[in-house]
């Protein structure tokens, strides 16, 4: 056994040699980070410009943006270099940041689509009372809620695991797992195993039991009332389900394959089983949101109608100038 002094670094032993297809996969990991960054800052810009969408709704939204990014600058980067790379050691230290990284983009992620739901219950149920009890002020302070609720439960996570005595360093992942390293400790981690049942507990019952009630309330007003702006209002809650769905469906597939039903799958699924739920809700939740809120689709046509003309009229006057 190596003493925790010894260790430095991780070993992630989920990559395979598969020879030079690695740069094939290298080059399509490396335009689905690009796409991903490009959608969400897209989207973020848009809802900055447009003083209409100064709005809940899409204000929460630009904060499940920003953690899209954030959640991806914590795996892309590791991703990109370890899979063209022919030692996929990674310190110990990064290991930590990247684990606290891609922990509290779950949480927010998670917090977010609850806060999200609820604020779409408000919306279709109190109608009247919306703009009374949604306020910007309460719109910051949820936003803010999430985050640093994700951050300071995570943090006391993590600063329990640094403490253990670890006897290995040995992961079969592509990404640093909190839950492996803790399993390779030699100290006593009940402490750590309580918080972290405890608080994973927490963390998917608060927001499901919110997000769940707020959907069974919409549900309701909606298909009893014949309103046309009461169904309108339930189109707006389609992308928010989809997005919600994706990032469920990813984070149960890595929960029960890897932690609870230990199944026995090809390596290549695994990996993308695993890494499911930190690359496509990235992707797919600003392209949703882009191409199904009318709002939003309007701003963009504004947007790329100005930059058309903008370099419509930059053309015409390079042209006179030569003229």
């Amino acid at each position: 056994m190596q003493n925790s002094t010894q260790i430095t670094f991780v070993i992630l032993t989920a990559y395979t040699d598969v020879g030079h297809v690695k740069y094939f996969y290298f080059i399509i990991l490396l335009a689905l980070y690009v796409c991903i960054i490009f959608a969400n800052v897209f989207l973020i810009s848009i809802i900055y410009m447009d003083r209409a969408l100064h709005e809940p709704m899409y204000l929460f939204l630009c904060s499940l943006c920003v953690n899209e990014l954030y959640g991806s600058i914590g795996l892309f980067p590791c991703l990109l270099t370890n899979l063209i790379s022919n030692n996929h050691d990674i310190h110990l230290t990064y290991c930590y940041l990247q684990m606290f990284c891609l922990y509290t983009y779950g949480t927010v992620e998670f917090c977010n689509l609850a806060i999200m739901s609820y604020d779409r219950y408000l919306s279709i149920c109190y109608p009247l009372q919306y703009n009374n009890i949604m306020t910007l002020n309460r719109v910051g302070i949820l936003i803010v809620f999430a985050w640093l609720f994700s951050f300071g439960q995570f943090a006391v996570n993590l600063s329990l695991s640094v403490r253990l005595q670890l006897c290995g360093n040995i992961m079969e992942k592509v990404w640093c797992d909190n839950y492996l390293l803790v399993r390779q400790s030699c100290s006593d981690t009940t402490v750590v195993n309580i918080y972290g049942l405890c608080i994973t507990v927490v963390v998917i019952t608060v927001p499901l039991v919110l997000i769940l009630y707020s959907y069974i309330r919409i549900f309701k007003i909606t298909f009893r009332s014949s309103n046309s702006s009461n169904k309108k209002s339930l189109n707006t809650c389609v992308p928010h389900i989809v997005s919600l769905l994706n990032f469920c469906i990813g984070c149960s597939f890595e929960i029960f394959q890897g932690r609870v039903l230990k199944l026995n799958m090809p390596p290549t699924l695994r990996i993308i089983i695993a890494v499911y739920f930190l690359m496509i809700p990235p992707l797919v939740n600003p392209v949703m949101f882009g191409l199904k809120l009318t709002k939003i689709r309007n701003a963009s046509n504004k947007f790329f109608q100005r930059v058309i003309l903008l370099k419509f009229r930059t053309s015409n006057k390079t042209n006179n100038m030569y003229a």
